[in-house]
């Protein structure tokens, strides 16, 4: 799967969630709205270091596929 479109599919899961909390929410809107500006940053931050963690792995697959096809080209 492209890292793109992964990280396309959390972003738009993300928004469809908080519109349907923000719709369903037993508090006022505002309240709602501030704490969810509480958090904000929080989250993103949560989700860059997992975005962040999951390129290094994609990265460390790439280079053990880069090694590993020069081993094989050299012995042919």
């Amino acid at each position: 799967m492209n890292s793109g479109k992964l990280f396309l599919g959390i972003l738009a899961g993300f928004a469809a969630g908080a519109m349907l909390g923000l719709l369903f929410a037993p508090e006022k809107g505002s309240a709602s709205l501030e704490k969810i500006a509480e958090k904000e940053g929080d989250f993103l931050d949560e989700l860059n270091q997992k975005f962040d963690h999951f390129l290094e792995i994609v990265n460390s697959k790439n280079n053990q596929i880069a090694k590993d096809i020069s081993i094989v080209a050299k012995r042919e």
